[in-house]
């Protein structure tokens, strides 16, 4: 364990990136051998689109890398803060307790909140705006959405004094969790459900990504579907009746990258969804 620890805390930035590209193009790879939908789009420029919102992702993580390993690890460690300061356990239940700190707070709770808080939700609503939900999807964040993700990270990392080789874990494993979820792949229904109670599964998020609520407030886990279970947030239905988007953008926008980083600051744009599915 050890070992492993310590190899994951030593990862390079190049490590990092080969994992990330690994995983986009795997996603990519097996749409187009076993799709969900084969609504005809324009494939190369739609991805390229999103991948810009991902490179702009990678810079704001480089530079939370770099306050997190300079500045807020030597400022827990000389004072120790965080639960795991104050209990004694194995290695692996440490991080077991940290890993499911970091999937709940970073992951769900956050991602409730940015659903419910205006002013939040609508640098969310980017994501939301993707009429053909891929793999690329999965990084297509306006950069305030993914800083008041990564806020909640530093959080975590805080409340739980959570060590940075635990944290790079969380991390790793949430690119696979990501690209799957997202991926315009088409699983065995019987198998996609039966994964569902553990993890989220593509057909699981593809509810999330239906065009209007209920559907759209519903779903919010990243890596376990556990959380939305505990709180009555989870949905599954038909996957075939789903459609991408949000209902208050027009679909025509959606591969417009300045329009999309405008959105939240468009007060034509309403902050609600005006019609209500069944």
């Amino acid at each position: 364990m050890e070992d492993f620890l310590n190899f994951m805390a030593g990862l390079s930035s190049a490590q990092k990136g080969i994992w990330l590209f690994a995983w986009v193009s795997m996603g990519l790879f097996f749409e187009q051998i076993f799709p969900f939908t084969s609504k005809d789009y324009h494939k190369v420029k739609h991805n390229l689109v999103n991948l810009t919102f991902l490179a702009i992702t990678m810079i704001i993580n480089t530079l939370f890398s770099i306050f997190i390993v300079k500045i807020l690890y030597p400022f827990i460690e000389s004072n120790q803060i965080g639960l795991l300061y104050l209990i004694e356990l194995p290695t692996w239940a440490e991080l077991l307790i940290a890993l499911l700190f970091f999937d709940f707070s970073a992951q769900f709770f956050i991602h409730l909140l940015l659903h419910k808080i205006k002013p939040i939700w609508r640098f969310h609503m980017i994501h939301h705006s993707d009429t053909m939900v891929v793999a690329t999807t999965g990084t297509r964040h306006h950069p305030l959405d993914y800083l008041t993700r990564e806020l909640f990270s530093l959080v975590v990392i805080l409340v739980t004094g959570a060590p940075f080789a635990y944290y790079m874990v969380y991390r790793i494993i949430t690119i696979p969790c990501t690209y799957f979820t997202h991926s315009n792949i088409n699983l065995p229904l019987w198998l996609d459900k039966a994964l569902s109670y553990l993890i989220v599964t593509p057909n699981l998020h593809r509810f999330h990504h239906h065009y209007q609520l209920p559907y759209t407030d519903s779903n919010y886990g990243n890596i376990l579907s556990i959380w939305d279970r505990l709180f009555g947030t989870l949905r599954y239905d038909d996957p075939n009746m789903i459609k991408f988007g949000i209902d208050i953008l027009e679909g025509k926008n959606d591969e417009d990258i300045l329009f999309q980083l405008g959105v939240p600051f468009n007060r034509n744009i309403p902050s609600t969804v005006v019609v209500k599915g069944s």
